[in-house]
């Protein structure tokens, strides 16, 4: 697992602290086990564990015991909080903005950030991009796509592009666009993840 930051935010220690950052702040009224905010964010538990201690730590999060799992989640009574949210919001909340968004839609078969905000997400250096592009893959109502996108919108403070492809032709090697977008960094948006919350996360 890649530890240190992404060019999203360099101020950040790490873009497991970016993404666990991002969950939290942007999910304001959830809370997590250290294993299901690890399985969301793709992260190992250990990483996990040792970013929440940090930020517990620092106040940035806070969290409580039940039964032999830790839950954490956000601190929303603080100075930091308002302007936290929206530098995660514009930096790191593509990832769990649009997973929230596109999770349980119908017809969603996959869906993937690509274009420049996933080439920044791992690690390709330049400027926060102004949009977000976003494909997904499956027979989804276009329209439910399109609302999807403008609620993003209004969260992450810039255009978010949504292209739909049939499974068929995600499934195509020949396809100019889908080879394309094969070949450039893509970010799952584990729209179907079950996680995993059981088990002692402490």
């Amino acid at each position: 697992m890649r530890t240190s930051s992404s060019p999203l935010l360099p101020l950040l220690r790490s873009r497991v602290q970016g993404d666990l950052l991002a969950l939290l702040y942007l999910n304001p009224d959830e809370e997590y086990s250290i294993t299901e905010a690890a399985h969301r964010i793709g992260a190992s538990i250990k990483a996990v564990h040792q970013e929440v201690t940090r930020l517990v730590e620092s106040g940035l999060l806070a969290d409580r015991k039940l039964g032999t799992s830790r839950l954490v989640r956000s601190v929303q009574d603080s100075l930091l909080t308002r302007p936290l949210t929206d530098l995660l919001a514009v930096t790191y909340g593509p990832l769990p903005v649009l997973t929230r968004s596109l999770a349980g839609l119908d017809g969603v078969d996959q869906a993937f950030i690509y274009g420049s905000w996933a080439a920044r997400y791992h690690g390709d250096p330049g400027p926060v991009p102004a949009d977000v592009d976003v494909l997904v893959v499956g027979d989804v109502d276009p329209d439910d796509l399109d609302e999807r996108a403008r609620e993003a919108e209004a969260i992450l403070r810039r255009e978010v592009n949504v292209r739909r492809v049939r499974p068929a032709t995600w499934e195509k090697q020949d396809d100019p666009f889908v080879a394309t977008v094969r070949s450039r960094p893509l970010v799952d948006l584990h729209t179907h993840a079950d996680a995993n919350t059981g088990g002692d996360d402490t």
